[in-house]
């Protein structure tokens, strides 16, 4: 069996099952391209973050980065967690106040936030707004002018200097980086007098990232051992007191045998340490401390579901399987050599007799969902399954070749809940205006 299965995970007749529901029965009723969350997962890994942080009695906000995957229903599933979540743009704004999360526990990231899009949120009453350039300092500035009774909370996003070690397009802690203010170079200093000198604005901490899917708890520690320096620095040169350390996300999980990462919150368990050991050498008062795991929350607890066509066999080579998805529902393997496993839905524990090159369905030779993946005996028709696409999946999904993007379902108790419908191609043409010449 895929080490990725456990017994549990399959019913009474050998099918994988999601949230106690038959992928097969899934795939009946919903159809095919379908992604799937196991929605207790997402509950439990949250559970596991809040554990570690009231083990160490620290103050913490376990804040979603809702990046990695947006919807109504995923607000709603964070909200009934008390969990907070963190927005980069107006649309996905849009999406919490439509699921009626509370504004306070939002915070809103971005390199290059609209003018309307900080309208929005202080109008909204987002709670925290992590501020990333000058420009945004300017435009917050004037937006409050305009909404005299308003004051918001923000904290100071910088770029440490620590290059984490993963892909470099997914890194951003590094001085060579679009996001935040550089230290070094006394962006983050001027960034904070220019703050500090603004009455409705309250800054409450410092911010930093390094980058995603990211194994080495060395860069983490290194974070927030930074970061604590920081807060030491601005308390004895301008008597600013850090109320919040948020050390990001990034924390990797398991895609394929290739990936050996340690547990998610064994990460918070590192950061968590690091920091009380640097706050105790500066002699400061132990500030809260924020995480914001997005992928590590949702990417295991998420599968896709496609249908087997065609195959090409050439002699000498791999044969080329093709399913009805693709780089339209994970862009992934295209954009970064992203490797997952898949299973048969039928069996999972059917014996492997062949890798094959896993193809989609669009109009690109790179659209191949995996080189070599090896699978049992299959057919047209057959269930495949993706493990771990619960990140960055439908989040980063297209219409290319005018393709409706593919539902998806939350399973939970034996029930499964539509909370995305497929597109039609109707919807592909909504927004589409006639063209006619005079």
């Amino acid at each position: 069996m895929n080490d990725q299965i456990k017994a549990s995970d399959l019913n009474a007749a050998g099918h994988l099952q999601i949230g106690g529901v038959d992928t097969l029965e899934l795939a009946q009723q919903f159809g095919t391209p379908l992604i799937v969350y196991d929605v207790a997962q997402i509950r439990q890994q949250i559970q596991r973050f809040r554990d570690v942080f009231q083990e160490e009695q620290v103050q913490y906000e376990v804040s979603y980065a809702s990046k990695a995957f947006s919807s109504v229903a995923i607000y709603q599933v964070m909200n009934q967690e008390h969990a907070h979540i963190d927005v980069v743009s107006g649309g996905e704004l849009a999406t919490a106040q439509k699921a009626g999360f509370p504004m306070a526990r939002v915070s809103f990231h971005g390199n290059n936030k609209s003018l309307a899009e900080l309208e929005m949120a202080v109008e909204a009453g987002v709670g925290t707004i992590i501020v990333d350039n000058f420009h945004e300092i300017d435009l917050l500035k004037q937006v409050l002018n305009d909404h005299p009774a308003s004051h918001v909370d923000v904290q100071i996003r910088i770029t440490p200097g620590i290059a984490a070690h993963t892909n470099s397009y997914i890194a951003t802690g590094q001085v060579d980086s679009k996001f935040g203010f550089d230290l070094d170079s006394g962006q983050a200093d001027e960034a904070l007098k220019q703050l500090l000198a603004i009455p409705a604005i309250h800054v409450t901490g410092i911010h930093a990232h390094i980058g995603s899917q990211i194994f080495d708890v060395q860069g983490f520690e290194g974070v927030a051992k930074k970061l604590v320096q920081v807060a030491a620095d601005w308390q004895r040169q301008y008597d600013f007191t850090t109320h919040i350390l948020n050390v990001g996300g990034g924390f990797g999980i398991k895609y394929s045998s290739e990936d050996h990462p340690i547990h998610p919150e064994d990460f918070v368990r590192a950061i968590v340490d690091m920091v009380k050991k640097s706050i105790h050498e500066q002699k400061l008062e132990m500030p809260a401390i924020w995480i914001e795991p997005g992928r590590s929350i949702v990417g295991p607890a998420g599968y896709t579901l496609y249908t087997i066509g065609s195959r090409k066999n050439i002699p000498g080579l791999l044969p080329y399987v093709s399913v009805d998805g693709g780089m339209g529902d994970n862009i992934r393997p295209a954009l970064y050599d992203a490797k997952y496993e898949t299973v048969l839905a039928k069996d999972p524990q059917a014996p492997i007799v062949e890798n094959v090159r896993l193809a989609g369905k669009y109009c690109e030779s790179g659209d191949i969902l995996s080189d070599h993946q090896p699978l049992p005996r299959t057919q047209p028709g057959d269930i495949l399954v993706m493990l771990d696409t619960g990140a960055y999946g439908y989040a980063m999904a297209s219409n290319y070749n005018r393709n409706p993007r593919p539902a998806v379902v939350f399973a939970e108790n034996g029930q499964a809940h539509l909370v995305i419908k497929r597109e039609s191609y109707a919807d592909l043409t909504y927004l589409d205006l006639d063209y006619q010449q005079d």
